[in-house]
């Protein structure tokens, strides 16, 4: 099977460089008509211009593909309903959106400016939220629609330095957990990828060796692959190097303490309450409530 993106339009943010490049360059190659969003900026955020933007429109239009470049930034209303309008009227539709934009602000939390944390927010999760909502109805008349959010290992795992960037990065797993499920019916899938992968913001974190085996195009399959007819949904895909994994959030099955347990009697169990054995991954919020209430039906341990 050969996935092909022909009479597909999508649209990359965060393309002018790294992954976002990387993505966009080969949905071009198999078919797509792509706009590559890109304002241009430092890692930090700062500054912008639209040059990484047209190379990148250069390079797909050397290789024989269609492409148009827009240097909005995803934080701002009226330049995300511009790109919006702008892929709209050049091939009235969008099908695929993956959301790539993100700016790194590390310092220890102790350290960290309040400005240092809204910024980093403001753009991974808002500069995701606002294009997708921007595109979200558009995609339900087409029913059709295949949404990618970045997340990362810092937000499903934390690292030292990044409490700014690990809120955002799991909050778009949030996002992207309720979203899966209001998309369902109109076609729309929805998944998340954890790139391991040099790129600008880790470029100074890496040795050469190691920069050169996480190169941005080896986590472009998986995201090509969850942009694609028949990806998954609600999926989070980690890849680097070549590796590919998916992670899951998932629950210990509990027990029954009963209505009189105190934070004595959780502590005496908590060894229980935390065996991970049989753990479960829930698809809704719902089923954790299901599983709540199949523990009622068990012999309080206490009480």
């Amino acid at each position: 099977m050969t996935i092909r993106f022909d009479g597909k339009v999508a649209i990359v943010t965060g393309a002018g460089g790294g992954l976002g490049r990387a993505h966009a360059l080969e949905l071009a190659r198999r078919g797509a008509k792509v706009v590559i969003n890109d304002l241009g900026g430092t890692v930090d955020g700062s500054g912008g211009n639209s040059a990484a933007a047209e190379k990148v429109v250069e390079e797909i239009k050397a290789a024989g593909g269609e492409a148009i470049a827009n240097g909005a930034s995803v934080t701002d209303d009226k330049g995300v309903a511009h790109l919006i309008q702008q892929t709209m009227d050049k091939w009235g539709r969008i099908d695929v959106l993956i959301a790539n934009a993100g700016i790194l602000r590390d310092k220890s939390f102790s350290k960290m400016e309040l400005n240092d944390f809204t910024a980093v927010m403001d753009v991974h999760v808002m500069g995701s939220v606002k294009p997708i909502k921007a595109a979200w109805q558009i995609m339900r008349d087409q029913q059709y629609g295949r949404i990618v959010v970045t997340t990362s290992s810092t937000g499903l795992y934390g690292n030292f330095g990044q409490t700014n960037y690990g809120a955002a990065k799991l909050g778009l797993v949030g996002f992207m957990n309720t979203l899966k499920l209001e998309g369902a019916k109109d076609n729309i899938k929805v998944n998340a990828i954890a790139p391991v992968a040099a790129t600008r913001m880790t470029e100074n974190l890496m040795p050469p060796a190691m920069l050169e085996m996480l190169k941005p195009e080896y986590v472009t399959p998986a995201v090509v692959y969850l942009v694609s007819e028949d990806a998954p949904t609600g999926t989070i895909m980690t890849a680097g190097a070549g590796v590919f994994a998916a992670a899951q959030m998932v629950e210990s099955d509990g027990i029954n303490l009963g209505h009189g347990a105190d934070a004595d009697t959780v502590a005496e169990y908590w060894k229980k309450i935390s065996d991970f054995t049989g753990a479960k991954h829930y698809t809704m919020g719902g089923e954790q409530t299901q599983k709540f209430m199949a523990r009622l039906q068990d012999k309080p341990v206490k009480g």
